[in-house]
């Protein structure tokens, strides 16, 4: 079957397989609204980077559903004429038919998360997603364990990832894998224990797949390079951004640039292009950890 998802965007496990293959990382950063996406997409390009565009199924809701959230990403793509690679990503799907909705919308890469089911249904679940998936040329993320921390109101305990459990997802023809070892959602806790690293390498040494670290925002750098040597090729990135969007746009209402005996301030498009500018250069920061700057 010919690909539904616009031309422009591509799937992201030749982005991701190149990644493990060559031992760095793409970055997988989360959508919001209007201005993290033009931003990503411009700074990605202007750095010549690859790019995962995530959108969550409560961010995808915010913004008025999955064609919306395509339509908007395809004509920026067009109107931006963004030539880098550029994958549109559903993260944390929760059931099987969101990832039928966003392949149908144009989405041309999934998450099923069936990490809070038994692995047999799990399993099963991501089965079917693939089946769909493979028809619309649209590549397929898996999880196995659970990621700490909480995603759209999903609440994970943090399980370790079960090597055995990763063969058979790889088996049944996921493109990448999540992995619990030891990462949360959203800001990480005083008393951290820091990455598993052992459970990572046999994680790796049974699926011999591109692996995702979700809860990248606040790893400690060095961590970050290690599970990246350790087999990582995919990091998602969302709460860092959205720190580093509050803090500048913090910064101008706090120096009184939005009053209006300043000026328009107040105007919207002024008003975000602080934080518009931080996610620029939070992206630039960390695709330069993720050793993917540079390499579209």
């Amino acid at each position: 079957m010919a690909r539904k998802y616009h031309t422009r965007l591509v799937n992201a496990k030749g982005m991701v397989d190149k990644a493990h293959q060559n031992k760095y990382a793409v970055g997988h950063f989360n959508i919001n609204n209007l201005e993290w996406t033009k931003a990503l997409l411009e700074v990605a390009q202007a750095t010549n980077t690859p790019i995962i565009l995530g959108v969550s199924e409560g961010a995808n809701k915010y913004m008025g559903g999955f064609k919306f959230v395509e339509a908007m990403v395809t004509n920026l793509l067009d109107s931006l004429n963004i030539t880098v690679p550029v994958a549109l990503h559903l993260d944390h799907g929760q059931s099987v038919e969101s990832c039928k909705a966003a392949i149908d919308a144009g989405f041309s890469s999934v998450m099923y998360d069936g990490s809070h089911h038994p692995f047999e249904e799990n399993y099963k679940n991501t089965q079917e997603v693939i089946a769909y998936a493979n028809a619309h040329e649209v590549s397929v993320e898996a999880e196995i364990g659970t990621i700490g921390g909480e995603e759209d109101g999903v609440i994970g305990a943090g399980e370790i990832g079960d090597p055995a459990e990763a063969k058979k997802m790889v088996d049944l023809g996921v493109s990448f894998l999540a992995a619990g070892i030891g990462n949360i959602h959203g800001p990480y806790p005083k008393g951290w224990k820091g990455l598993n690293f052992e459970a990572l390498e046999k994680i790796q040494a049974a699926s011999q797949i591109g692996m995702v670290l979700h809860g990248g925002s606040g790893i400690p750098q060095d961590q970050v390079i290690k599970a990246i040597s350790l087999g990582i090729s995919k990091v998602n990135v969302n709460t860092e951004l959205q720190i580093a969007f509050a803090a500048a746009t913090r910064k101008y209402i706090e120096e009184g640039k939005d009053k209006p005996e300043n000026g328009k301030g107040f105007d919207p498009r002024k008003l975000l292009h602080p934080g518009y500018e931080a996610i620029k250069e939070t992206f630039s920061e960390l695709t330069g950890w993720f050793g993917c700057k540079g390499k579209a």
